[in-house]
């Protein structure tokens, strides 16, 4: 058996992570492993491939600024993936059995092209949602929209804008016709389509594009050799909080946009709430965007690189916050709880379905002062962070959702 995933990027974000994991657990299983990857450094491994430079990549997100088509673009690395007759085209040249397509955003291909030649071609093919872009006119979080759903797709987007750049043109419609066109023929038993929560498989029951297809859930996976409880006693008197308790809050980038889908905003109302409770304090990791006029009870360590860190700062947490408007999986709700550290937040869509529902609390989307209500209930609560990081790490491990897709793999 020979598996190509194509994916944006390789070994870095959440979805590189994944592919390079799968990639390395296939190659020892002695199955022959292929990468293809769009965006980011190149790597000079075996059976790693980078098809498309950054400079190609920006000249497709121009012109998708321009006409408002996000996944049209990519000629040059498209045709450098595909069989177009050309000796240096990767599918022609390995002819894998199946491909694994992950997150296929970042103006890197041409995902109609790729999707019709798939279908054509009758290679088997795996689909792993990581967002919704692949069944909507274009958004990756489609939010309280269902228009998606309806038998003629997306139109007359209020979103476009946001989404794709262009000033001029809402393609949103034909964007999901064109998606829809690209699926249409697909041979049943040559895809599987997976989603990596609960609530993402029920969108995609529903999605007049991909309903039709087989479909099912396989969770996202972490490395639970480093995200797992330790001791954080030296971290706590290194930051001088050995007397605190300690609500944690992880996110790519935080700033103070109330509209932003993150949800920084609301870490800062609900630390108003606590500021005059001086055994409280509030810890973000995490990128730094705008200036903030920040309370005194919030400390900001920037960008965590370092997962062990990373891994040891939710230990050290007596709570983790999740404040995002949606999300599709949640990252840092598994990467909690694996570390020990029960969760609470508002109703994202999947978070509150992921979840360990006995160490996990979600209340409505920007209620705050139920929110200060549940913070206040679980940090007088006394557990067994140890008995919670087990507990994750049955659910969210790397080695189950490996051998998940290895299964599908070999039913395919």
């Amino acid at each position: 058996m020979k598996v190509m995933q194509i994916n944006v990027v390789y070994k870095t974000g959440s979805t590189g992570k994944i592919v390079y994991e799968l990639h390395s657990f296939l190659e020892k299983h002695n199955i022959t492993s292929i990468v293809c990857y769009g965006r980011g450094n190149s790597v000079k491994e075996k059976n790693v491939y980078k098809t498309c430079s950054e400079f190609n990549a920006k000249i497709n997100h121009a012109l998708a600024n321009i006409d408002g088509m996000m996944y049209s673009h990519g000629l040059i690395p498209t045709n450098h993936l595909l069989n177009n007759n050309n000796t240096n085209d990767i599918i022609k040249k390995e002819k894998p059995d199946i491909v694994h397509l992950q997150c296929l955003n970042g103006y890197f291909v041409d995902i109609y092209k790729l999707i019709n030649y798939l279908k054509k071609a009758k290679i088997k093919t795996i689909l792993t949602l990581h967002a919704e872009f692949m069944y909507t006119g274009g958004c990756s979080h489609s939010r309280l929209c269902n228009k998606w759903q309806n038998d003629n797709g997306c139109k007359n987007c209020k979103k476009y804008r946001e989404e794709t750049g262009s000033l001029i043109f809402n393609q949103t419609n034909k964007m999901w016709k064109k998606m829809k066109k690209a699926f249409t023929g697909f041979s049943t038993d040559k895809i599987r389509i997976i989603s990596v929560s609960p609530w993402l498989d029920n969108r995609v029951a529903r999605s007049p594009i991909l309903g039709n297809f087989n479909h099912k859930v396989i969770l996202n996976g972490l490395d639970t050799n480093t995200f797992k409880y330790y001791e954080t006693d030296d971290l706590r008197k290194s930051l001088n909080l050995e007397n605190k308790k300690i609500i944690f809050h992880a996110t790519p980038n935080f700033n103070d946009d109330k509209k932003h889908i993150k949800g920084g905003y609301y870490i800062l109302e609900l630390a108003k709430k606590f500021k005059d409770e001086k055994e409280i304090v509030f810890v973000v990791a995490g990128n730094v965007t705008t200036k903030i006029e920040m309370p005194d009870n919030v400390i900001l360590l920037g960008k965590v690189t370092n997962q062990e860190l990373l891994a040891k700062y939710y230990s050290m947490a007596n709570l983790t916050i999740l404040t995002s408007q949606f999300e599709t999986f949640s990252m840092v709700c598994a990467e909690s709880l694996c570390s020990g550290t029960p969760v609470v937040g508002f109703k994202a869509g999947a978070p509150e379905q992921i979840s360990i529902q006995q160490y996990s609390e979600f209340v409505e989307y920007g209620k705050i002062d139920e929110l200060e209500s549940a913070v206040k209930n679980w940090l007088n609560k006394s557990l067994n962070k140890k008995e919670i990081a087990n507990m994750a790490k049955e659910k969210y491990s790397n080695q189950k959702m490996l051998d998940n897709y290895l299964i599908e793999y070999k039913k395919l």
